[in-house]
């Protein structure tokens, strides 16, 4: 079932106990993120809110917080015209099109801050979820890193780079 009515609009610092409710998770199951498990809620809001560009937040009619995307450069200067961004959707709401929203949100958002292009640099290849959809948006695998995973349950796992130009 699809989320209808899906608002999306940029994190502000109220937000920060909801965003860290959906990402804390994520981030201790060790399987899709390359933080630590035991990441502290600080660096997890310094790597998630402070080294990026800007970051976004999704939310239903209800005004609940039900995913959080960041957006950066994926290089500095002479590389800062391609873009990275880390998306996670509550683990309550996954399957009803928010990853496919705030991805699609995240292009036009990064075509209007100047960025040519979009590089996710680690999409684990087990995350079979993550890469049929980035896939179905337009991004290419243009790159498979052998074994360069730790994924908490399966060991090494190899990571795909995935690219997509926006201009």
């Amino acid at each position: 079932m699809k989320l209808s009515n899906l608002l999306i609009r940029p994190y502000q610092e109220e937000d920060w106990p909801f965003v860290w409710a959906i990402i804390k998770p994520v981030f201790r199951a060790g399987e899709t993120y390359a933080f630590s498990t035991d990441i502290s809620e600080e660096e997890a809001r310094q790597v998630w809110i402070k080294k990026s560009e800007v970051t976004f937040v999704a939310f239903g009619e209800d005004e609940e917080i039900l995913g959080t995307y960041y957006i950066k450069p994926n290089q500095p200067t002479l590389g800062a015209h391609v873009c990275n961004c880390g998306y996670i959707v509550s683990e309550q709401v996954r399957g009803r099109g928010i990853a496919s929203a705030m991805c699609k949100h995240s292009q036009k958002e990064a075509v209007t801050r100047g960025y040519r292009a979009m590089q996710y640099n680690l999409v684990v290849s087990t995350n079979e979820i993550a890469v049929v959809l980035w896939k179905k948006l337009g991004f290419e695998i243009i790159g498979t890193l052998p074994e360069a995973f730790r994924h908490a349950r399966l060991g090494y796992v190899d990571a795909h780079v995935m690219y997509k130009p926006l201009v």
